[in-house]
């Protein structure tokens, strides 16, 4: 087994391809020869040390795979080896082989590539449980989208084009437009040449909006909050602003430490206002819930209406250089490692 290794906290240059023995499935579990991963901003945070669920170093992480079974255990389902599936792996993903209970598994159609099964779990799970499940988007609202143009944030606006007569606005940068505008963004909002907090208040009329959807944390959070109208709902999903660069730097995680909002219930009350969270990470025993929307996600991708956007694909030995692409932030959808 070929796997991506984080060695020790740090930049890019950490990771390290190491070999070590196929794994053996045990009861209930399959085998999985792996043809895509995704890497998620979680993945970025993980080897800096500022993910506290991640496993400490060394170690692999990696939350989705799409492959092929080879192997099964005693009682795996149905699963036949040569299936094509996708999967989810709570860390270890970033492997040519990995094992995982049955239960964690999906057949893809065959119409559906490995690259786009593999950009399908974390980004379009996250975006479908927040909008449909959480803040209970509704026809006629207003929502903004944070990070619009990346993986969680092309999904939400994918998603959000089945509710009718939504606005959304969308922070991105200016070369982003475009293409978030494609994705069914009605304002994109270039962040960094530009207040979002000021336009979104002016394009609203001093009203604000309905929902927004905030990876950020920090700051922005609390300007979020400020952002909702009557009956709005924030959804705090990450806490990007805590990576600055490729390493950690402790004043910076301070800095952003003291910055984020405390909220009471009282003020909620007054304000008409609501917060939620959302981690799916800590949602992987709810694997009825999780199951449930993958089956979802693949046949709304059977009937065309959402489509991943591959913004590129690394080989393993090519991972340090799918980190500082993502770290760039100037990636367009799902970045992917492949063996």
């Amino acid at each position: 087994m070929r796997a991506v290794w984080i060695t020790r906290y740090g930049p890019p240059e950490v990771l390290e391809v190491r070999e070590s023995p196929d794994p053996c499935p045990r009861e209930h579990q399959v085998r999985i020869r792996v043809r895509a991963a995704g890497l998620n901003f979680a993945e970025i945070m993980a080897r800096q040390g500022l993910y506290p669920d991640a496993p400490k170093p060394p170690c692999v992480v990696g939350y989705e795979v799409s492959g092929e079974v080879d192997a099964r255990g005693a009682g795996a389902g149905d699963f036949q080896e040569g299936d094509r599936v996708v999967a989810f792996t709570h860390f270890g993903g970033h492997a040519d082989t990995v094992v995982v209970p049955q239960d964690q598994v999906r057949a893809i159609p065959h119409m559906m590539s490995f690259e786009m099964a593999a950009a399908l779990p974390v980004n379009y799970i996250t975006a479908q449980h927040m909008i449909y499940r959480i803040a209970c988007v509704r026809p006629g609202e207003s929502v903004l989208v944070h990070m619009a143009a990346g993986g969680v944030g092309t999904a939400a606006l994918q998603l959000m084009r089945s509710i009718s007569g939504l606005t959304i606005f969308g922070t991105a940068s200016e070369a982003k437009h475009d293409y978030v505008r494609a994705q069914g963004c009605t304002h994109p909002i270039d962040y960094r040449h530009a207040d979002y907090f000021k336009q979104v208040l002016e394009l609203t009329r001093g009203r604000g909006v309905d929902v927004v959807l905030d990876p950020l944390g920090g700051r922005d959070w609390k300007k979020g909050y400020q952002l909702l109208a009557p009956g709005g709902r924030l959804i705090a999903f990450g806490f990007a602003n805590m990576a600055k660069g490729s390493q950690r730097r402790v004043y910076h995680v301070m800095r952003q430490w003291l910055s984020v909002p405390r909220f009471s219930p009282l003020k909620l009350m007054d304000d008409n206002r609501s917060i939620a969270g959302v981690n799916m990470g800590h949602l992987w025993e709810s694997k009825d819930t999780l199951s449930g929307q993958v089956d979802e996600l693949i046949s709304l991708y059977a009937a065309g209406r959402i489509e991943p956007r591959i913004d590129s694909t690394f080989r393993f030995e090519d991972a340090v250089l799918s980190h500082r692409r993502m770290e760039s932030r100037n990636s367009m959808g799902k970045i992917l490692l492949v063996p």
